[in-house]
């Protein structure tokens, strides 16, 4: 696994990060400095040189048990007081604004996801280079670099992201994975099933809902394909003022399939949810089906489905040489330690993580919730989907990386296309949609 993850790094991201070159180590008297223990102490992390306390401000609340219970340990272990706070969902960016003017009490810990954060809290983001943690990383391609070349930020997982597919039921309608190499042998199997439907008692796609609760999966995740490929041509390693929109007939190309290629018609899109897809596909009415890596428990557990019926296939659009691709991934998962907190505080706090992605309990915890990270102990992973994306890679395929992390004013933007998917979706016209992603960019940029 970790070689596996090592090819999976080298890969990725290439033009999602900014500048990801490895900056040259701060003046030691700008870092707060760790003690060597005696080689007759106990190690580092259970005896800590420095006092400070650690204050985690979590983003992810289906992590909150794990991260208090891991806290509990880690202070038991060495009497470093640990708090994780864990924000409400969708409310991460005002619970951290509101957290980080409390002064001495701020956050040691945070997130800061993507280009948008770093300029907003790139002042607050501490310099990793040269810490222990950060030389137990594999990769520097999941960083947030500033300008100056500082690590800002550590990627701590990735998710990947493609077309979940249940094997037995392909497997039933007569095909199999092996078929699927490109957008015309998918399209192909895809029409075939849904043809036969009413005799095999299942459909080819679930419904693409354009409700809010599912249509981020199309208005990013999906329009990621576009703009993957258009930036890859182009060399974009920043976020642009325009886009061409040179690949927007594939990305109708997939859109068709799915919403022609459904038991719900095009017309009800506007109203069909996310929990209705899951639910397609978690009781065997549907073969394919979007989503990504953390659907896995859900599949598994809430709907019972064997992980060895399960596996995920790259979103395939029409673009040369895309039998070459492997699945979507990135990470938005970032950990950035307040470089405004208390010395000790930081000092705390970097060991703190440091044990984190060290330890026994640490890499458990991080496997379990969050599949493969990009660190030297990391655990395997039981996900499927994540083994899928090792397996691609390490067949040679290209990483599908996240350039929907370049779009401005995300939610404005998204809802305009949403907003024109619908009225297409309805019979109304593609051009709407071509309107809504490229001019909709710029205007979007110049607000933002």
């Amino acid at each position: 696994m970790k070689k596996l993850f090592a090819l999976i790094l080298v890969a990725m991201l290439a033009f999602a990060c900014v500048a990801c070159q490895t900056a040259a180590p701060a003046p030691a008297a700008e870092k707060p400095a760790a003690t060597q223990a005696p080689a007759t102490e106990a190690p580092a992390v259970d005896t800590p040189a420095v006092t400070g306390k650690v204050y985690y401000l979590n983003f992810k609340p289906e992590a909150d048990a794990a991260w208090q219970a891991l806290a509990a340990q880690y202070t038991e272990k060495t009497g470093v007081p640990v708090t994780v706070v864990t924000a409400a969902s969708g409310t991460y960016s005002e619970t951290l604004t509101a957290e980080m003017d409390k002064g001495a009490a701020a956050p040691t810990l945070f997130q800061c996801g993507n280009k948008a954060g770093l300029d907003t809290w790139g002042d607050f983001c501490y310099d990793f280079t040269g810490t222990d943690v950060y030389k137990q990383m594999t990769t520097n391609d999941f960083n947030l670099f500033k300008d100056s070349g500082e690590v800002a930020a550590i990627g701590y997982c990735y998710e990947c992201f493609g077309i979940i597919v249940n094997t037995a039921l392909l497997e039933k309608a007569g095909h199999s994975l092996s078929e699927i190499t490109d957008f015309a042998s998918l399209k192909a199997v895809v029409e075939d099933i849904h043809k036969n439907a009413a005799t095999l008692g299942f459909d080819a796609f679930t419904s693409s809902g354009l409700d809010g609760s599912s249509s981020w999966r199309f208005s990013g995740h999906l329009a990621n394909m576009p703009l993957f490929y258009e930036f890859r041509d182009d060399g974009v390693t920043a976020q642009p003022a325009s886009i061409t929109g040179k690949y927007m007939e594939n990305f109708k190309n997939i859109w068709d399939l799915y919403i022609n290629n459904s038991a719900t018609a095009p017309s009800q899109l506007a109203t069909a949810t996310g929990d209705q897809a899951e639910a397609e596909f978690g009781e065997g009415k549907a073969v394919f089906y979007q989503n990504g890596s953390w659907e896995f428990s859900n599949l598994t557990t809430k709907f019972a489905m064997s992980p060895d019926s399960l596996a995920m296939i790259p979103i395939y659009v029409g673009v040369d040489g895309e039998s070459n691709a492997g699945l979507c991934a990135g990470t938005e998962n970032m950990w950035a330690v307040n470089s405004k907190a208390a010395p000790e505080d930081i000092q705390a706090t970097l060991d703190f993580l440091n044990w984190v992605v060290t330890s026994d309990e640490g890499t458990t915890m991080m496997a379990e919730q969050f599949g493969p990270i990009p660190f030297k102990n990391a655990k395997e992973t039981t996900n499927v989907f994540f083994n899928d994306a090792n397996k691609y890679l390490a067949e040679g395929k290209y990483v599908v990386t996240w350039a929907f992390n370049f779009t401005p004013n995300v939610d404005t933007w998204r809802a305009g296309v949403v907003a024109a998917l619908t009225q297409y979706s309805a019979g109304g016209s593609w051009d709407d949609v071509v309107t809504a992603f490229v001019a909709g960019w710029a205007t979007q940029y110049a607000a933002q």
